[in-house]
């Protein structure tokens, strides 16, 4: 594709985006920033979700990751559902009734000051890192699709893609971005669907043959029962999604923010249901893409790249003709911006609600903050993106979830004790807890195989960590501490 052509369609793109945010921002406040006025709609918040909790990962990782996993993936997307259900029927409720901005508020409310400073550090600390990766695939794609091309250097690239995503979430925040996230989860969907058509057209196959094709295929293994050392074992997937989903959805600022926008919690229940149902079939439609970018790349004798993560983009922009190369390139663009603007914005509502003690404060200075926050924010991810460039060297998947396993943990173990158990915490020993679980899980993860009979954690590893953490919660408790000194 030649690169005045991307260029021409990002330009129009944006120019959508950007006339989407002036329109929505117009009178926005910091409070409409930070949860658009209590006023969104829960069909748009449910449908702009999508892109969000998808992401470039999803679009360009989970096709690749077919060619050693097969559907395998698929095992942990049915464990989303009962994570999700766990959501809307535990987890809202609670956020609804306390009128949270930030649900890391919920912290405060059962343990105190320390424990909720710790659980809003981790989310930032979380998210930044997961942003900065998911960010990091759509500027890979553009420095193949245009820099290259014109030798510029992926600096410069990261620096215009974090600039245009601030351009147009600087003003009005949540409420301009449930509305673009609707328009980018659009092209996302729409992406996937027509190259699932378009590749199987290249194959020559009809819809009939297409399914039949992917199903004697050799990528097109759905569950694995047979090895509980393996990794891809069923229970891990399956208990990881469920876990994954309560903790990357229900616990992060990012996601509930827009369900927390909806006008009750009537409506936001119904946003989490339809959601979640939504995006079983989208993600068994990135499988089943997967699967059929290998057998098109068999077929016509391409060499496979090096990194599974590379075969989407490659054979959309260099084999498969113009309409999946524009294609592939918006659906990329929707899935990374609809994943990025949004963190961007969570991340600077919580260190301003949750460090700036911004209820206190008068609206100009709320503005004046928010407005550096924000930047602040921008200017981190550039650099963190700028870092994991020079040091990733798998799936980015699997980087992804890797990460979730130890920053999340500690926000699973205090959640659960707090929900699960009436103790009360020795609050400013909680950082200490939430800091040891994470260097505990990593020396296990790292002797698993030695300590645990050829044992290999999975996703799982997010699980152990949160239970590392409710022990040292429950160690420390104030009732267990009084009971022995007696």
């Amino acid at each position: 594709m030649a690169p005045e052509l991307v260029v021409g369609i990002l330009v129009v793109y944006f120019a959508m985006l950007i006339a989407v945010a002036w329109y929505t921002s117009r009178g926005a406040t910091t409070e409409t920033f930070f949860t658009a006025d209590k006023s969104a709609p829960w069909y748009l918040v449910a449908f702009g979700m999508i892109g969000t909790s998808l992401s470039g990962v999803t679009f360009i990782s989970v096709p690749g990751a077919v060619k050693d996993q097969g559907f395998g993936y698929f095992q942990m997307v049915l464990g989303y559902l009962p994570g999700y259900a766990f959501i809307a029927l535990v987890l809202m409720p609670l956020y609804y009734r306390l009128n949270l901005v930030s649900i890391y508020g919920y912290l405060e409310t059962r343990f105190g000051f320390w424990s909720y400073k710790t659980g809003a550090f981790f989310f930032l600390l979380s998210r930044t890192i997961g942003s900065a990766v998911r960010l990091y695939l759509a500027a890979r794609v553009l420095q193949l699709g245009i820099f290259n091309a014109w030798n510029v250097p992926f600096y410069v690239n990261v620096l215009i893609t974090i600039g245009l995503i601030w351009i147009y979430t600087f003003k009005g925040g949540l409420k301009t971005i449930i509305f673009t996230d609707t328009l980018q989860t659009f092209f996302l969907v729409s992406a996937v669907i027509i190259s699932v058509v378009l590749v199987g057209q290249a194959l020559g196959l009809s819809p009939g043959q297409l399914v039949q094709a992917v199903q004697a295929s050799e990528y097109s293994q759905m569950f694995y029962f047979d090895d509980w050392n393996d990794s891809r074992h069923f229970a891990k997937q399956f208990l990881a999604g469920a876990f994954i989903a309560i903790t990357m959805t229900g616990m992060d600022q990012d996601l509930m923010q827009k369900n927390l926008s909806c006008r009750n919690l009537g409506e936001a229940q119904k946003n989490m249901f339809s959601f979640c149902v939504v995006l079983v079939v989208v993600n068994l439609l990135f499988l089943t893409l997967g699967a059929l970018l290998y057998l098109y790349a068999n077929s016509q004798g391409i060499a496979l790249p090096a990194k599974t993560d590379d075969l989407y983009p490659l054979l959309a922009l260099k084999h498969l003709g113009l309409l999946v190369a524009v294609f592939f390139l918006l659906g990329i663009t929707a899935s990374s911006y609809a994943s990025a603007d949004s963190a961007l914005a969570s991340l600077t509502t919580s260190f301003c609600i949750d460090f700036l003690d911004f209820k206190h404060r008068p609206e100009a200075e709320r503005a004046r903050l928010k407005f550096w926050v924000h930047l602040g924010f921008s200017g981190l991810l550039y650099l963190v993106i700028l870092v994991f460039h020079l040091i990733n060297d798998s799936a980015v998947i699997t980087a992804v979830f890797k990460v979730a396993g130890y920053t999340y943990g500690p926000l699973l173990g205090l959640f659960f004790f707090g929900l699960f158990t009436k103790l009360k915490v020795r609050d400013h020993l909680t950082p200490v807890v939430c800091v040891a679980s994470p260097l505990i899980c990593y020396a296990l993860n790292a002797n698993s195989e030695a300590l645990l009979g050829g044992y290999k954690f999975g996703f799982e590893l997010l699980l152990v960590n949160g239970a590392i953490t409710f022990l040292g919660l429950l160690l420390g408790s104030k009732r267990q501490a009084e009971a022995v000194s007696a």
